[in-house]
């Protein structure tokens, strides 16, 4: 009975260890909804510079939660959607847009995936070609050989695994 009771106590502080983790996690909202609808809008536009694979929008790493606080900020102070995209890109240099534009510095963000593919293709290609080559180039066996290796296969005992 006793072990019962401390399972409980135990399992109870655990749940709400957990539930104070999640509230500590919740991120920080505006008053205005039209205001967080505008930090929402620009977050999509923004990679997170933690995962990289999700817009700050859809992100809780602590980076994601920063740039957010600072979007709110500057749209308190009255900067348009395009300044502060800007000063991100500014900051953190194009890599921080989720569609960074084609030019220059960014072409190898483009064209790398198309690359590394064709790279791929092209080395198993490869190693097709010489596959094939060597099965053409081996040497193919005598019929005396061929009856002197049944003789041998013949004569030995099986073997299994």
């Amino acid at each position: 009975m006793i072990h019962l009771r401390r399972l409980a106590i135990l399992l109870l502080a655990a749940f709400c260890v957990a539930l104070s983790v999640r509230a500590a996690e919740a991120p920080e909202m505006a008053d205005d909804p039209v205001l967080e609808k505008r930090v929402n809008e620009i977050g999509l536009e923004l990679r997170c510079l933690v995962c990289q694979n999700q817009t700050i929008a859809d992100s809780h790493a602590g980076l994601a939660v920063d740039l957010k606080n600072q979007i709110r900020e500057q749209l308190k102070a009255g900067k348009s959607n395009r300044q502060i995209l800007d000063f991100m890109v500014e900051r953190y240099g194009d890599f921080v847009l989720y569609r960074p534009p084609v030019k220059a510095t960014t072409y190898l963000l483009w064209a790398g995936p198309f690359v590394l593919m064709a790279i791929g293709i092209g080395a198993a290609v490869l190693i097709v070609r010489r596959r094939r080559q060597a099965v053409a180039e081996a040497p193919h066996l005598t019929e005396e050989q061929r009856r002197q290796a049944a003789r041998l296969l013949a004569d030995e005992p099986e073997i299994r695994s």
